[in-house]
């Protein structure tokens, strides 16, 4: 790589702090005003604040939230789609809703972006992905997005662009609340011509192409709460496209029916303590075209368990310590998957997937506020049993982090720390994982942030353990995936007006790639290169209106620019060959208009040209997308909501992934009620 261009840019990183991303209404974290600066104010976070309760209030990382409004507004069918419409995050899907899914931060995909559910790791060992059709909507109270390297607490394998939280559980309210929903899913019908080459007449069937229902309940006492959440979605993905001919067709052949559920129960100890036990099954039934034009296909069940503990105290004795704050939080988790798979023609294939998570993190505070030292571990052990192998397989990786937290003259914060990560599968590693965050509170009003930050990612299960065929093979000596980054974000908000702004640039090497070898058998190798630079930039006003038709009113608008530089397979900088993928261009705008009962939103996402080789062929160009949607909600009594969604909205006929035609235009109808005997009802 061309050092002295990216050692550059690190410097610009120190010198330039300006920068941004807002949601499309999502709210902030970082707390602003007196209160930053209140000199015996303890740290400590609370559930609906931030990634952990051990957590500060206060951040160095560029960081937004999607909040439980959002996603009651938003009626997205999956977490994907529930991203790319809140946050405008770029997707790469092989179809509808159960397709293969993929969201990408900074330029990294899915499997370079470590998700979490409720701060524990959730992506796969095998694929080292992770599946966004498993979690219902219905049951997220908010999701976290780290852009660029984490904190060292959730430096875990594959956040080299930054983690995605999943936050399932919280404290409930006193009393009895009990809800239910369902909706449809309606495609736009019309002619089409059919795989025989005939005219065929509209499908009227399409305007019931997918329904879904949910049900929750909740009570909460006390000292203790509990929530239960179930759902069951059916979905024929019918949709007309226009195929590479130029040809009306309609999409059949990728139906998905899945059914899951959660529970969680929490109970308050002494002090603020903590206890919370959860556990979520997910099961699907779908069919998997042959490609994407395909109606023929094979089939896939998958079916995935998870049960987690945790405990958090943040503060391990009922009043501060003359020293300080001691706070500790410790989680452990265990993860099973099933995935039963028989192809169009071929042999099927069956695997087994057991995941244990385990962490213990300790934070200490001093009572002047300016000093907090934290400390902590982590591990994972995973094993798999594949139809693919003779044998089973497993892999252990954690690591070991310290890291201190400095308030100098009030306005400044300085967080040095270091994580100490080790992997054996196939052989032993071990690496440092470094991160220096800085923050300058310059007013309440304007904050000033920069990082500097290691990343890495552990081989997958089919990396390393392919079994030894005629077209493919693993390699067990693989090493990690390494990255280095930097960024600079300035955040100003003052009365109605917010900006957010962010540069940043990363920087990795020894990335996994399959490729020929020179016997002809697709072999991984650690001979990935590439480097990103990008800005991502927005603004926003909020304003509430008296006596006045609408009571609250906000907009955004954004841009998002990355240059990406592939530098495998002989290329340079020179060369300019961008990421598969990643578009050099994106704007994203929102407007959303409040009432007393309801609300009216619209959001839009444009992306630029995307290339879908390496190689950036005029042939693998995939041309600017348009994509906009309508949100509708509206309260009716106090228990009862209708709202409404348009996706899609000019019907725009599209690729996100080559080959592989998304949903045009779709209609989503969906009825809501909600019982809180104690209370009023409130409109989302």
């Amino acid at each position: 790589m061309n050092k002295t261009v990216f050692s550059g840019f690190l410097v610009c990183c120190v010198l330039l702090h300006s920068g941004f991303k807002t949601p499309l209404y999502a709210e902030d974290s970082v707390e602003t005003g007196e209160d930053a600066f209140a000199e015996d104010s303890f740290p400590i976070m609370e559930d609906e604040l931030g990634l952990t309760v051990t957590g500060t209030a206060e951040t160095t990382q560029q960081m937004q939230i999607v909040s439980r409004a959002e996603i009651e507004r938003s009626l997205a069918q999956d977490v994907a789609f529930l991203l790319q419409e809140t946050l405008g995050l770029s997707i790469t899907r092989y179809g509808g809703y159960g397709s293969e899914a993929s969201v990408s931060l900074r330029g990294f995909d899915s499997a370079r972006v470590a998700f979490l559910i409720n701060g524990v790791p959730a992506s796969s060992a095998k694929s080292g992905e992770f599946d966004l059709s498993r979690i219902d909507p219905a049951s997220i109270e908010r999701i976290e997005v780290i852009y660029g390297g984490s904190d060292v607490k959730y430096n875990v394998s594959g956040a080299l662009g930054g983690v995605i939280n999943i936050v399932t559980v919280k404290n409930r309210t006193k009393g009895l609340t009990l809800g239910a929903g369902v909706s449809n899913v309606s495609s736009l019908p019309g002619k089409y011509t059919s795989q025989n080459g005939l005219i065929q007449n509209p499908e009227w069937k399409d305007l019931a192409s997918g329904q879904k229902a949910d049900f929750n309940a909740g009570w909460g006492g006390e000292n203790s709460s509990f929530s239960a959440q179930a759902f069951a979605i059916r979905d024929a993905n019918n949709f007309l496209y226009t195929d590479y001919m130029k040809k009306t067709r309609r999409k059949s052949g990728a139906e998905v029916k899945a059914a899951g559920g959660s529970a969680s129960f929490l109970r308050n100890l002494a002090g603020l303590s903590k206890l919370v036990m959860s556990i979520d099954v997910f099961f699907d039934g779908k069919n998997i075209p042959v490609n994407g034009y395909s109606a023929n296909s094979g089939s896939q069940r998958d079916f995935s368990s998870r049960q987690t503990v945790l405990f958090s105290s943040p503060r391990i004795f009922e009043k501060p310590l003359s020293a300080g704050v001691f706070s500790v939080e410790a989680s452990l988790s265990h993860n099973l998957e099933t995935m039963d798979f028989k192809p169009y023609s071929g042999t099927a294939s069956f695997y087994v997937e057991q995941n244990v998570n385990a962490s213990n993190r300790w934070r200490w505070d001093a009572k002047t506020g300016i000093l907090g030292v934290f400390t902590g571990w982590d591990c994972n052990y995973a094993r798999i049993e594949d139809t693919d192998s003779s044998t089973g397989q497993d892999l252990a990786n954690g690591g070991l982090y310290a890291g201190a937290e400095i308030r100098i003259a009030k306005q400044f914060l300085v967080v040095p720390s270091v994580k100490g990560v080790f992997s054996r599968a196939g052989s032993f590693s071990a690496v440092a994982a470094p991160k220096l965050g800085l923050a300058w509170f310059v007013t309440p009003e304007l904050t000033l942030k920069n990082n500097y930050f290691r990343s890495f990612k552990h081989p997958s299960f089919n990396d390393l353990y392919w079994p030894e065929q005629a077209d493919a093979a693993g390699d067990p000596n693989l090493k990690p995936e390494d990255g280095w980054g930097a960024d600079a974000v300035a955040e100003f908000r003052r009365g109605i007006f917010g900006a957010k702004a962010a540069v940043f640039a990363q920087y990795t090497k020894d990335s996994i790639h399959w490729a020929p070898s020179p016997d002809g058998v697709w072999r991984p190798s650690n001979e990935g290169e590439a480097a990103f630079f990008g800005l991502d930039a927005d603004f926003s006003v909020d304003f509430s209106l008296k006596n006045k038709i609408f009571k609250k009113i906000t907009a955004s608008a954004g841009y998002e620019g990355m240059a990406s530089y592939l530098l495998s397979y002989g290329y340079d900088f020179k060369d300019e060959k961008r990421i598969p993928y990643m578009p050099a261009n994106k704007l994203t705008a929102a407007a959303a208009f409040f009432w007393e009962s309801g609300s009216l939103s619209f959001s839009a996402v444009w992306e630029g040209l995307r290339y879908s080789s390496v190689s950036n062929s005029p042939s693998s160009l995939l041309k600017p997308v348009l994509l906009a949607n309508i949100n509708a909600t509206q309260q009716i009594n106090q228990n009862l909501w209708f709202s409404g969604k348009i996706s899609n909205l000019f019907n725009t006929s599209y690729e996100s992934f080559a080959g592989y035609p998304m949903p045009g235009f779709t209609l989503t109808l969906a009825v809501r009620m909600n019982l809180e005997p104690s209370k009023t009802g409130k409109a989302p």
